[in-house]
């Protein structure tokens, strides 16, 4: 299979260990891996300020760019959620840019639901024993993707011990312009959320959501303290990664991407 990789503007600006990460995954459950050079933002912060006609326009050079792809592949929730759930919604008044979006919306997936749901299978072939994860569910892949199932499937096929934290469910504060327009309210629900975390005594908290990670990761620098925050294609590769050294018997170097 054949597909695309949508960075999304956080991973190419802030975590780009994240896509690398993504892309190592991929191929090494067999998927050619292509990186469309002209993709852009998705159009979701011009989107939630109300700039409906500047997110049609990237909207409409997201479809462009990603055009023939047989999946496109997003490493963050939130920017999955708007192609599948936003775009249709933006480009309902042309008939012919509305078939386009609904068509990608079909052939785009977060990383979890694509290796679970698309290549069915949860067992990527790493080795996460001995961790203990607590995942938080970023709210646009929660609520407009409906992903909860798949990630928590990949790591415990990956051996490590899902720990639930009350509050999985419950935003971080991150929301994009959210947390710029109400900071106050933004960290003290961040604040909230990780004395959940803290009480799960887990030793890594991962995401699918590049924000929300970055929004507690932050958080928790400035407390001082508590899990590592890594993105679950991080931590699956370092899980793959980690396999390999043990069936080799010894350190292994890292692949290129």
């Amino acid at each position: 299979m054949r597909v695309a990789l949508f960075a999304t503007c956080l991973v190419d600006q802030l975590f780009p260990d994240v896509g690398v990460a993504t892309v190592r995954l991929l191929r090494h459950l067999g998927v050619e891996v292509t990186f469309p050079p002209e993709q852009t933002c998705c159009g979701q912060p011009a989107y939630n300020a109300g700039h409906h006609d500047a997110a049609r326009a990237a909207a409409i050079h997201h479809l462009n760019v990603f055009d023939g792809a047989d999946a496109v592949v997003v490493p963050t929730g939130s920017c999955a959620s708007m192609v599948v759930a936003h775009y249709p919604e933006l480009l309902e008044d042309d008939a012919t840019q509305y078939a386009r979006a609904r068509d990608l919306a079909g052939r785009t997936h977060d990383l979890a639901t694509f290796v679970v749901d698309v290549l069915g299978t949860e067992d990527v072939g790493a080795d996460l024993s001995g961790e203990h994860v607590t995942y938080h569910d970023g709210c646009h892949a929660l609520r407009w993707l409906g992903v909860k199932r798949t990630p928590r499937a990949l790591l415990r096929a990956a051996g490590a011990e899902v720990v639930e934290s009350p509050s999985a469910e419950v935003c971080c504060g991150f929301g994009g312009l959210f947390s710029v327009k109400m900071p106050e309210i933004s960290a003290a629900m961040a604040r909230t959320k990780l004395e959940d975390v803290r009480a799960t005594e887990a030793t890594v908290l991962t995401s699918l959501d590049g924000g929300c990670l970055m929004q507690l990761g932050g958080a928790l620098h400035r407390q001082g303290g508590g899990p590592e925050v890594v993105h679950l294609a991080e931590l699956l590769w370092r899980g793959v990664e980690r396999r390999q050294r043990r069936a080799s018997g010894g350190a292994t170097g890292t692949t290129s991407p």
